[in-house]
């Protein structure tokens, strides 16, 4: 079993746990991004293995059946570099081929699905909203889960068609275009808006804009990459000194950071970490 970190006290200070540890995350595009970022905030010498799908997406309209078999190739691709753990970091992936991905990984590697906040969010109070792609909003799934952890607030449940492909393409006016006609659909009292698809914490920042700087946005990057340490047994290390090993995989193919990671603060971030070492 790996090691896990000493509690570190005292001044900040660079170190070297010596056992890096390997973290591997699948999407179907730059969704992955967010919590790769999160990722090497808890853990700076974390190795990445980031392995998603630019020849299949969007994954959305698929079929689930079609999704789990994306899904489990582009999970493949990735553990053939021998990853400590592989993070799920996509909403519709972690809805349909979770199930499948564990058993074929687990217990040699765990496997992180990613969740819509819709737990935290509704802890606060309502109302909320919930902005997801439109096979999502309504879905059994979603509803399941608004009536599990939200019983208790005013939801409204906010279709975005597509904001997740213009995210993934960098595509400006298209962003401002979605972002504005899903702010339209926000009730103007909402407390929280959950960010139910993992491309839209890219774009945090002109959805808080578009709701209201009081409203509360919830994603679940921070959270998946807490609970994928906690799997490992390891802790976080924030002062740990940084590693520069990035392995990009798309659609299976070695690669580099796509052109479109530079328009957002988590992809230049990741591309700066790997080109200073």
């Amino acid at each position: 079993m790996r090691r896990s970190l000493p509690h570190r006290t005292g001044p900040a200070r660079a170190v070297d746990y010596g056992d890096r540890v390997k973290i591997a995350l699948m999407d179907s595009g730059i969704g992955l991004l967010p919590a790769a970022a999160a990722v090497r905030r808890l853990r700076p010498d974390a190795d990445l293995v980031l392995s998603s799908d630019p020849d299949g997406m969007p994954w959305g309209p698929r079929t689930p059946d079609d999704v789990t078999q994306r899904a489990l190739a582009v999970a493949r691709a990735a553990v053939a570099h021998a990853p400590d753990a592989l993070i799920i970091a996509c909403n519709t992936a972690s809805v349909h081929a979770l199930p499948a991905l564990r058993a074929e990984l687990e217990p040699a590697i765990p496997v992180i699905g990613t969740v819509p906040a819709i737990k935290p969010a509704s802890a606060g109070g309502g109302p909320v909203a919930i902005w997801a792609t439109p096979a999502t909003t309504g879905s059994p799934y979603q509803r399941a889960l608004i009536r599990d952890f939200a019983d208790s607030v005013a939801v409204t449940e906010v279709p975005c068609p597509g904001l997740a492909d213009a995210v993934q393409h960098a595509d400006e006016e298209a962003i401002d275009r979605a972002v504005a006609a899903a702010a339209a659909l926000t009730p103007r009292d909402v407390r929280a808006v959950v960010l139910g698809c993992t491309h839209y914490e890219l774009v945090a920042t002109r959805i808080r804009a578009a709701v209201g700087q009081s409203v509360t946005l919830h994603g679940s990057a921070d959270a998946v990459a807490a609970q994928a340490l906690r799997r490992l047994g390891e802790l976080p290390a924030p002062d740990a000194t940084p590693s520069s090993a990035l392995t990009v995989l798309l659609s299976g193919r070695d690669e580099v950071l796509p052109a479109q990671a530079a328009n957002y603060a988590e992809g230049r971030m990741l591309r700066t970490v790997s080109s200073a070492h």
